[in-house]
């Protein structure tokens, strides 16, 4: 069983960056998919981006391709996003997730973070 606690997030202005970590525990977590997926009231889970057991393969959504960085320091049990130009669409709470593959489809993570609020104001 993996545990996966988030921290960082926060509010800044649009332009602005803020980071965030997700910290695991239990489990093969040097095995695990990583995922990041954002929720907004009233919508699902969109998928953000994953990255690869190995940290050597990455896969992110058009929407933050480009501004989002996600890396993974298996040492430290830790998923790192870095998130910058950020913008008022962006508004939403972030989860990390765990899965055993590659997958942009919220369904095949097994264990989820607890989110993590991220506010960007215009």
């Amino acid at each position: 069983q993996v545990q996966l606690v988030a921290s960082g997030g926060g509010f800044v202005q649009a332009g602005g960056s803020l980071s965030l970590s997700c910290a695991a525990s239990g489990g093969t977590f040097c095995r695990n998919f990583m995922g990041c997926f954002l929720h907004v009231p009233g919508k699902e889970r969109e998928f953000v981006v994953y990255i690869t057991w190995s940290g050597g393969s990455t896969y992110y959504a058009d929407s933050v391709k480009g501004r989002f960085t996600i890396s993974r320091d298996n040492a430290k049990n830790t998923v790192y996003l870095q998130m910058n130009s950020l913008k008022p669409e962006d508004t939403a709470v972030y989860y990390c997730a765990a899965g055993w593959r590659a997958t942009t489809d919220r369904r095949d993570y097994d264990y989820w973070g607890q989110g993590t609020q991220v506010t960007v104001s215009s």
